[in-house]
């Protein structure tokens, strides 16, 4: 890759993050995280309290890399057809047509996931791991650029049910956006006190730009050494006496994407350790299951991730 190519990943973030900074307030480092999903093409948990801007994120994203957007508010009564969409009868044509449902989108904001039940849960697993869905025996292709954002409060438990471990893993990355300070609460009351700033919103970059910039991230160089310590970071999580399941092979392979994305919005075309560093936790977190005793001691995978990286030594200690 030539510094030209990777000025442009930089200018590129810069633009959308601009643009999105026009309505979300702060929050610069969520909204990379978004752009690195993106530049990824990876899917995204976003897991926080209702009323911190999750939805107007998702909102902002599509309009800003003018894409399709859908949303999909998840309820226990929500079908899987709910979602890829139903093959209806025809009587002008004599045949059945599909209809297709709300995953037939650019960015699709899946409202509360952990509201739906199991089986409409899983409906997502094939559009989000192979970007195609299958209704009656026929399979959809999806267009791309692609990306499921989904959310889900996770202090409420009443009337929901978990995702699984299998779900879970499909997300590239969980990310948690938080309360605005006091300043960023106060700029956005001054913004809103007339109107949303999102209904003047425009597009800032195109499809086709965003599948080029993916196509560029995904050339970005990383080292062997940089290989090994993402490795020995995501084996030490599977052998951490607090945790009952580590993170998967699956896991390894985002860590290393979302890495080439971070360096190339940092302007580079090479990874470094800061770069697994600086992902770790929202790539790796959402992976690792606590055993009991962990959580009573009141653990969090979060916390495991970051001992990890205090632990674990970026190059690999020589064998005697």
């Amino acid at each position: 890759m030539n510094e030209l190519d990777v000025r442009a990943i930089a200018e590129f973030g810069r633009k959308v993050a601009d643009n999105i900074g026009k309505v979300i307030v702060g929050k610069r480092r969520e909204i990379k995280l978004v752009l690195t999903a993106l530049l990824s093409e990876g899917h995204i948990l976003l897991e926080d309290v209702p009323g911190v801007g999750k939805t107007m994120l998702a909102r902002s994203l599509a309009i800003s890399i003018g894409g399709s957007f859908s949303r999909i508010q998840c309820t226990p009564d929500l079908l899987p057809s709910d979602i890829t969409g139903v093959s209806v009868f025809n009587q002008k044509v004599g045949d059945f047509v599909f209809r297709p449902g709300p995953i037939m989108a650019q960015v699709v904001l899946a409202d509360e996931i952990n509201r739906a039940t199991p089986r409409t849960q899983s409906s997502l697993l094939e559009s989000m791991g192979e970007m195609q869905v299958t209704v009656d025996g026929n399979t959809y292709k999806l267009e791309k650029p692609f990306l499921v954002i989904a959310t889900q409060n996770p202090i409420e438990y009443e009337g929901t049910f978990p995702l699984p471990e299998a779900q879970l893993d499909r997300f590239f990355m969980r990310i948690r956006l938080g309360y605005p300070s006091v300043v960023e609460e106060k700029e956005m009351l001054q913004r809103l006190q007339v109107a949303h700033p999102i209904a003047n919103l425009s597009p800032c970059t195109t499809l086709n730009q965003v599948a080029a910039m993916q196509q560029l991230v995904a050339q970005v160089f990383v080292e062997d050494s940089v290989r090994d310590y993402i490795v020995r970071l995501v084996h030490a999580s599977r052998t951490h006496p607090q945790a009952q399941l580590g993170a998967s092979p699956r896991g390894s392979l985002a860590l290393m994407r979302a890495c080439q994305a971070c360096a190339a919005l940092h302007g580079r075309d090479f990874v470094i350790p800061d770069d697994v560093k600086e992902n770790a936790v929202s790539v790796l977190a959402h992976r690792i299951l606590l055993r009991p005793e962990g959580i009573m001691r009141g653990m969090t995978s979060e916390m495991l991730v970051e001992e990890l990286l205090e632990r674990v030594p970026v190059k690999a200690e020589p064998v005697m």
